[in-house]
């Protein structure tokens, strides 16, 4: 097989791939067998027709086409790997000469990685959050912990925001009763900013016992999108009352049986989230910074499908919502351009962040062994709520363990950058990524903890499609 290779852009290129006749021989065989398996002939049993009663009664053509739709997509990959080259989307393929018993020639479009050089990347310098813990610090991670127990009591006053009320809902449209827009006994933080367009406003100032209605648009439902008069009738009222903090509130909260116990805790638990923070921070920082030295054309193909599937995405989560779109954009304090801008921009990323961690991947040589594999499953099935043997089914069933051994290899790409950067924090000091890697696991490298912490950050950035199948 010989493979010549034209650029017809920085991101496209055109492979033309020319076979010797024996090379197909393998795929022939099949081909001939697979006919034989398809066709009746008299006087011969199902798969025992021979190849020269096939050709003479159904034509060598349908051989051929059998044994090209076998071959091509085998040379094609083969092709690839001759000439180097890394697509990133489907190909346009085309026959373009077939001489019977001699050669075939396909050429093969296809958009690629583009060549660049990923410059060096040791000593880049990034700036991270000081580790240091202030009282406040503390005191907020105390408040959290008191809103957990916070305990409800009934108020004889009217519902201001911050109280919880007790009501029942129901929806009119023209005075018509909407039968699928009624709920009772709904409980309701006041302020807490509903979907539901006035309801906070309508709620402040009504005491228990009292009706109400305001005009607003529904937001689901047959009629979402309509203008309805929403009825309230609030049942009570309650507000939150936090515990004291003492050493009961210690006890009841905690293992410890002091308050000072308690936020001691709470410090050496906050310093060791903030020093995994320092970690994600760095290699983040490093990667922006890393970019930032790199222009990369990106391929249309590849751009325009990560758009997609983030778009995809998006509808499959407003279905799910049950919310119009108005109301699914105005619960998220956004809105649809405004969605739409953030996916072209992260999608670019997402892509230039792919290629320039593969690169590193390959010049560092990384690879994935079969217990970080198994590690990786067990922390993103304690994430999703599932069995690890059940996505790791799940995994292989789908031919998603190679897309799960990529994001493996690429945070391990990460790790690299933040390793050779010079990091400093906000105060100046040093920070020695490799002490913290030892403080918090006792030994070098931090992965899975600190991992799950990245998650959330480069979640933005993760291509749509990867995030889907994972």
């Amino acid at each position: 097989m010989k493979t010549a290779v034209e650029e017809l852009s920085p991101t496209r290129v055109k492979l033309t791939v020319e076979v010797p006749f024996d090379e197909l021989r393998p795929s022939m065989d099949a081909a001939y067998k697979k006919v034989a398996q398809q066709v009746r002939v008299p006087g011969f049993r199902p798969g025992k027709v021979p190849a020269r009663i096939i050709e003479q009664r159904f034509g060598r053509a349908v051989v051929l086409e059998e044994t090209l739709n076998d071959a091509v997509p085998k040379l094609y990959g083969q092709a690839v790997d001759e000439a180097d080259v890394f697509p990133v989307s489907q190909p346009d393929i085309e026959v373009t000469k077939i001489d019977d018993g001699e050669q075939i020639e396909f050429t093969a479009e296809v958009d690629i990685r583009p060549n660049f050089e990923v410059p060096d990347y040791q000593g880049i310098e990034v700036t991270v959050d000081s580790a240091e813990v202030s009282d406040e610090d503390v005191d907020a991670q105390l408040d959290a912990l008191r809103q957990r127990f916070a305990t409800l009591t009934g108020v004889e006053r009217a519902a201001a925001s911050g109280d919880f009320v007790v009501m029942d809902l129901r929806a009119e449209i023209d005075g018509e009763n909407i039968e699928e827009q009624q709920a009772s006994e709904v409980s309701y933080e006041v302020g807490a900013g509903s979907v539901l367009q006035g309801l906070d406003d309508a709620l402040e100032g009504m005491s228990a016992g009292e009706e109400k209605s305001f005009k607003t648009e529904l937001v689901g439902g047959e009629n979402a999108g309509q203008e309805a008069d929403v009825i309230i009738n609030v049942k009570s009222v309650k507000e939150k009352v936090l515990p004291e903090l003492d050493d009961e509130f210690a006890q009841l909260a905690s293992e410890f049986d002091t308050l000072e116990e308690l936020k001691n805790s709470i410090r050496e638990q906050a310093r060791r989230n903030k020093l995994i923070d320092q970690v994600v921070q760095a290699r983040e920082k490093a990667l922006d910074a890393l970019l930032d030295k790199i222009e990369i054309p990106l391929p249309d193909s590849a751009l325009k499908a990560e758009v997609d599937a983030r778009k995809h995405n998006l509808d499959h989560q407003i279905a799910e919502s049950g919310l119009s779109r108005d109301a699914f954009f105005r619960l998220y304090q956004t809105t649809e351009d405004e969605r739409f801008e953030e996916f072209d921009k992260n999608s670019a990323r997402a892509i230039k962040v792919g290629f320039v961690l593969d690169k590193i991947v390959k010049s560092e040589e990384l690879g994935v062994s079969e217990q970080e594999l198994t590690n990786f499953v067990v922390r993103r099935a304690m994430e999703m709520g599932v069995q690890p043997n059940e996505l790791a089914k799940h995994l292989a069933d789908n031919d998603q363990l190679t897309l799960a051994m990529v994001e493996i290899v690429r945070d391990k790409a990460k790790s690299v950058l933040g390793d050779a950067a010079k990091v400093v924090d906000t105060e100046g000091n040093e920070v020695d990524l490799k002490a913290i890697y030892t403080e918090i696991n006792g030994e070098p490298p931090v992965e899975e903890e600190e991992a799950a912490a990245a998650d959330s950050d480069e979640a933005a950035d993760k291509p749509a499609e990867d995030k889907a199948q994972a």
